[in-house]
């Protein structure tokens, strides 16, 4: 990443839209995409989007009576983003600050295992941006290995769709596996709060929310990161500026000597 750059987010959307054999549609959770939309855009963060097979990705749960969720389906901005969206295959992480998992059941398919969504979450952490995922966003999260050789989720203290919760809306017998025991056998500490309670982990730069209810605050939390990166990216770029004006002052003094 560079100064250039700074104050990108992109958000990641499932592109798959069948709960498994059921017949019933998924997708992406509107609300989990909007309320963090809206929390980076007031702070002056340029938000972009993509998708696991690009295209214009599934949409489930939207909720009419809440203002920003129908901000967010009316913003033209956000319609024309949305309408053709690249494949995560084709993003190049060096662009992004931030990336956030925006959940939805539709996660459980197609963000498991996608070799492509790994490579970017590791390479936006490993250069000290910041992850972000919410309610069945973790699950882009399994089986992430960073730089060093170590699983992202190896010893972290983080938040996701409960078992309760997925007992509750009556999804434990569809998803392909139950996210909580998943990311417990990845070796994450997962930290369960009261069933649709906010209920957000910070872990280093690794950001996590419990359901729908934390997406926002999931939002906040990352950019409170992101204003310490862009700080600490600010003070390498002035004192390699630093550097260089002494190494060309240097140069001058000798020149001046002979």
């Amino acid at each position: 990443m560079d100064i250039a750059t700074m104050k990108k987010v992109l958000l990641v959307l499932t592109s798959h839209d069948t709960l498994g054999d059921t017949g019933e549609a998924t997708g992406y959770f509107v609300g989990e995409a909007a309320h963090p939309w809206k929390v980076f855009r007031d702070a002056g963060y340029f938000v972009d989007f993509a998708s696991i097979g690009g295209g214009q990705p599934p949409q489930d749960g939207m909720d009419q009576e809440d203002p920003i969720q129908v901000e967010f389906t009316t913003d033209e901005t956000v319609k024309a983003s949305l309408y053709n969206t690249p494949k995560i295959a084709v993003v190049d992480p060096s662009q992004y600050h931030a990336v956030l998992l925006v959940g939805g059941h539709g996660t459980m398919w197609d963000f498991t295992g996608n070799k492509d969504l790994q490579q970017l979450i590791a390479s936006v952490y490993d250069s000290g941006g910041v992850v972000g995922a919410v309610c069945h966003g973790p699950s882009g999260l399994v089986d992430v290995e960073l730089g060093n050789g170590i699983g992202l989720l190896s010893g972290r203290k983080v938040a996701a769709f409960t078992n309760a919760e997925e007992e509750e809306v009556g999804k434990a017998n569809v998803v392909p596996y139950l996210l909580q025991d998943k990311l417990e056998e990845q070796g994450a500490t997962v930290k369960v709060a009261d069933k649709w309670e906010d209920n957000v982990q910070v872990d280093d730069h690794l950001v996590t929310g419990q359901n729908p209810q934390s997406a926002a605050s999931v939002a906040k939390e990352m950019t409170k990161l992101l204003t310490e990166v862009v700080l600490e990216e600010k003070a390498e770029e002035e004192k390699a500026s630093e550097q260089l004006r002494a190494e060309k002052d240097a140069e001058k003094a000798a020149e001046e000597e002979d």
